[in-house]
């Protein structure tokens, strides 16, 4: 189960790059741009095939995949008549919708899947389903048994337990009407919860301890979970990339000097494919929980991937955006002068910048590569 779990985050990771190239594609054609090849993997050709101006294919290397957009430079080749239609001729706005519209939907399909995951396989949640009743409880006195399901709480059908739990704790001790599901036949109860101290703090409770499972959302709860998820994964992948630096002396003691690995440290691609696989192959999760799990792993990492990718460097899409405002800027202060618009920046100029930036992220990467494979980051699950 483990290497199906590996496999599975393999192919859910080439088809992320796939759809964050699709956004290069689909708007790059919108706006009437020659894109001439569009590639799963690197390396050497194995299949393809010609789709009106693109080339289609799979290529040796099953690393990611690309979309080449004709024109990205003023110094590339354009065929005779087709010059008006690189893409370094087009408007600042197009340039940056195209370039955006990767890690656009990279949050769109975190956003997707994790509606997926609320409305369509659900979240470990406190059930209303009672697994155990305290000895010498109010629960036990009042006659309610372990497997009774709280059907409603004076009157008010239950939803959601961890809201409507605070009805018995905010009871001051008033006798409480219960309708409980107990093999499949409702019965009342009436009960009044008791002052009890549970970890240094005074509550009314009935002496009950609910099982916990995987419950699914109703449409409009799982949109609005959906969309407060993904806003806290953009924070966290923000704060993470920003203490960036800050973590690399840790991941270079697991590496090089063997010390224990940060759970919450820098983790490669190999790291949270074996996470994956293990998180697919517990024995102590439900084969729901594992699906769960996964779906998890997968919209954080697609979101994390989308805001990596919005950084203003070169040569990630955020870097060419910082190239094509840059040009925006130098163009709206040669109106104010009266000067004609200055000739577009030409990337390839920046290339000893892009250079260095791409050791530095291989280097990483294979620093990354090297602590998953001798001191992983384990789940223990």
């Amino acid at each position: 189960m483990e290497i199906l779990g590996i496999v599975a985050f393999v192919v859910a990771l080439l088809f992320s790059v796939m759809v964050h190239e699709f956004g290069h594609y689909i708007t790059a054609r919108r706006y009437g741009m020659w894109v001439s090849e569009f590639f799963v993997g690197f390396g050497k050709r194995i299949w393809s095939v010609q789709r009106g101006e693109t080339e289609f294919g799979v290529k040796a290397i099953p690393a990611g995949g690309y979309c080449k957009i004709e024109g990205m430079a003023p110094n590339d080749e354009m065929p005779e008549g087709e010059e008006g239609r690189a893409f370094y001729k087009a408007s600042t706005g197009k340039k940056l919708i195209i370039l955006g519209a990767g890690s656009f939907l990279h949050f769109v399909l975190g956003f997707i899947l994790l509606f997926t995951l609320f409305a369509g396989v659900g979240t470990n949640q406190v059930l209303p389903v009672i697994n155990q009743v305290v000895p010498d409880s109010a629960a036990q006195a009042a006659g309610i048994r372990a497997g009774d399901e709280v059907v409603s709480i004076n009157g008010k059908r239950v939803t959601e337990w961890y809201k409507d739990v605070e009805v018995i704790r905010e009871s001051q001790g008033r006798e409480l009407s219960l309708v409980l599901n107990r093999n499949g036949e409702e019965i009342s109860v009436n009960a009044s919860a008791r002052l009890t101290d549970i970890d240094g703090t005074q509550r009314y409770v009935l002496g009950i301890v609910n099982d916990v499972g995987l419950k699914r959302s109703g449409l409009f709860l799982s949109l609005k979970n959906s969309a407060t998820v993904t806003q806290d994964f953009l924070t966290e992948s923000v704060k993470s990339l920003g203490k960036l630096p800050e973590k690399i002396p840790a991941l270079w003691g697991a590496t090089v000097r063997g010390e224990e690995r940060d759970a919450n440290g820098l983790v490669g691609v190999v790291g949270v494919a074996r996470v994956s696989g293990e998180a697919v192959g517990s024995e102590k999760l439900t084969p729901m929980e594992r699906l769960a799990t996964f779906i998890l792993i997968v919209a954080s990492l697609n979101i994390f991937v989308g805001v990596f990718n919005l950084l203003p460097i070169l040569p990630l899409d955020g870097g060419h955006m910082a190239v094509a405002i840059a040009d925006a800027i130098r163009a709206f202060f040669a109106r104010l002068r009266g000067r004609p618009r200055p000739a577009p920046i030409d990337v390839t100029v920046l290339t000893p910048i892009t250079m260095v930036v791409f050791v530095v992220l291989a280097t990483l990467t294979l620093l990354l590569l090297v602590a998953d494979v001798i001191n992983p980051v384990t789940l223990n699950l």
